[in-house]
């Protein structure tokens, strides 16, 4: 598998993205890692990395999301994204995921990057704006890659996300795979598309489309429309576990799981301190589905080292979870995060009445496997999960 791997990277993808993300996003990404735990050992709270939320608009209306795009988007200024990453690169930190909304709606997101080449960006998108500037925007700008949100193939996909978008996305995949450009799939799973995502009839369509890795989330019903009938049942879940360890044998792609780290046990990111999520109004949230703060990046004169450091909020969800579970209370313990939310007197930057979802939601089966966990058996990915970061691990 690392042979097809190396040569398919060799043949697919231009040698200087290759480069750039070998040196930007791996080598500087184990860097992160260190720096972070040497943080804490010290008992300071700042992660390797940071989601941006860049805007909240968007084009499409998927089915289970948490983004509120109705009325007058909201969007961080070149100012907060220029402070945001400053900061970052205090604290050793050089990558970036920005997201939305839909994050190539930002009208400053080209700027951006090339404001910061020593960083590594990588953009989840919906697929929707693959025209021929764009893509030769990020094959130019060389330290981007991006995260292609596709759910399952034509039907499964396009009944959360809208009629042809399917489509649409794979033309631009088209055209990035034309220019060899690195780039991912990003793939919810749900109790619906379960089979089909985890066959390898799926996974080798991807690799034909030239995606060099596959990352797979779990689905979690939240936003205006939570569908919960597209949760996973806890039997799909540890057969999803069983089935990333043997398609990670038998196909030259990365399967990027967060969930679980190198021994089989359950991982919340957000609990360990590993990545928080900046909103678009500003907010330094726990992670993407929970548009929940204390704080925002304008706070402390913009000290964000600080600002996080310093959170009873995020140093308390920390404890929270960690007490209750390893794995996603949205899912596991809705009511007790409400409680939890409240106390803590949080703003709700959803746009919408974000608490009282969680509180309408029944306790359901998160990653969080007891007596279920099965550790990783592939050298390759254990050293991933141990020394790389968030997708990959950094869990040791």
């Amino acid at each position: 598998m690392l042979a097809r791997l190396a040569l398919r990277l060799a043949t697919e993808v231009s040698p200087r993205l290759v480069m750039k993300a070998g040196y930007l996003w791996a080598f500087k990404g184990m860097r992160a890692i260190r720096a972070y735990r040497r943080r804490v050992k010290r008992g300071e709270l700042f992660p390797p990395f940071l989601f941006l939320a860049l805007t909240n608009a968007c084009n499409l209306r998927c089915r289970g999301c948490w983004i509120q795009a109705q009325g007058q988007p909201h969007q961080l200024s070149d100012e907060d994204v220029d402070a945001l990453i400053h900061a970052g690169k205090r604290q050793k930190s050089f990558f970036y995921t920005l997201l939305g909304g839909e994050p190539m709606l930002y009208g400053g997101l080209w700027n951006v990057i090339r404001r910061h080449r020593d960083c590594y960006f990588q953009i989840i998108t919906n697929g929707m704006f693959f025209n021929e500037e764009n893509v030769r925007r990020i094959r130019e700008a060389g330290n981007v890659t991006v995260l292609v949100s596709i759910d399952g193939l034509e039907e499964n996909n396009d009944d959360r996300r809208g009629r042809g978008v399917y489509r649409a996305a794979m033309e631009g995949l088209t055209r990035l795979k034309q220019q060899k450009i690195l780039f991912g799939i990003a793939t919810t799973v749900t109790g619906k598309n379960f089979d089909e995502v985890v066959s390898d009839a799926y996974v080798q369509r991807f690799i034909d489309c030239g995606a060099m890795y596959l990352w797979y989330y779990v689905y979690r019903p939240v936003g205006v429309e939570p569908s919960p009938e597209l949760c996973v049942q806890r039997e799909q879940l540890i057969q999803l576990r069983r089935r990333l360890l043997q398609l990670r044998r038998t196909h030259p792609i990365i399967l990027i799981d967060t969930y679980w780290n190198a021994d089989g046990e359950a991982v919340c990111p957000a609990a360990l301190g590993m990545g928080f999520h900046i909103g678009p109004q500003g907010s330094i949230e726990p992670c993407p589905p929970l548009s929940f703060a204390c704080q925002t990046i304008r706070d402390n004169d913009r000290n964000l080292f600080r600002t996080i450091n310093e959170s009873s909020f995020l140093r308390g969800f920390q404890t929270f979870v960690n007490e209750r579970t390893r794995g996603c209370v949205i899912l596991e313990h809705p009511q007790e995060l409400v409680e939890y939310l409240r106390a803590a007197s949080v703003g709700d930057y959803s746009g919408r009445d974000a608490l009282g979802e969680i509180a309408a939601g029944t306790p359901r089966n998160s990653h969080h496997l007891p007596g279920e966990e099965v550790p990783e058996d592939y050298w390759f990915y254990r050293l991933l999960k141990k020394q790389l970061f968030f997708g990959m691990g950094g869990y040791a």
